[in-house]
């Protein structure tokens, strides 16, 4: 008569076999074609003030990200455009969204996240979420965040330095899933 496997014996294999097969087809997923999202705009608030960059009808596609922003995986913050590209490490837009930039901008190169915040308060007193440092100027730090309540800012006075880039709010939370510590950030005029 032949020996009985024991029922732990069973489940034991069928739960290796399903956690190997579940691996595999992750890894398959992360090579294969990877979906492109649509541009993304900084919603507007039902706050008093509320500002937004720009008034054009949303565009059919989004803009290419600049020349001469880099290769590989990278955040790129385009001055001129105010607008943020995350790009894939092949180099492939993989989100782009407008931001309100503050009044002390970064110089145009190669900079790195520094360090991540999850909450606090902006330098005008806005409650910020996803902060997310990269450079300096001026005594100012420069950091991407958005609004915990998503509101865009209201136009600051001209002689208050602030070194926020605000994004919106599910833009925000895009930026901080991608842009880990040392994620690079190119900044173009």
């Amino acid at each position: 008569m032949p020996a009985r496997i024991p029922s732990w014996a069973w489940v034991s294999g069928l739960t290796a076999g399903a956690v190997a097969a579940v691996a595999v087809l992750a890894v398959q997923a992360g090579h294969g074609p990877q979906p492109t999202a649509a541009t993304a705009r900084p919603s507007t608030s039902a706050s008093a003030g509320a500002h937004h960059p720009a008034a054009s009808p949303k565009p059919s596609t989004p803009p290419e990200p600049p020349a001469g922003s880099g290769t590989g995986r990278r955040v790129v913050y385009s001055l001129g455009q105010k607008r943020v590209w995350l790009m894939d490490v092949r180099g492939m837009p993989v989100r782009t969204f407008a931001v309100w930039p503050g009044t002390v901008n970064p110089d145009p190169g190669a900079y790195a996240i520094s360090k991540r915040t999850e909450t606090g308060t902006g330098s005008d007193g806005v409650r910020i979420e996803h902060v997310l440092y990269f450079a300096g100027k001026a005594g100012v730090f420069v950091a991407f965040s958005n609004a915990v309540d998503g509101a865009s800012p209201p136009p600051v006075a001209p002689d208050v330095k602030t070194g926020g880039v605000r994004t919106g709010k599910a833009d925000g939370a895009a930026l901080w899933t991608f842009a880990a510590k040392a994620t690079r950030v190119v900044v173009v005029a």
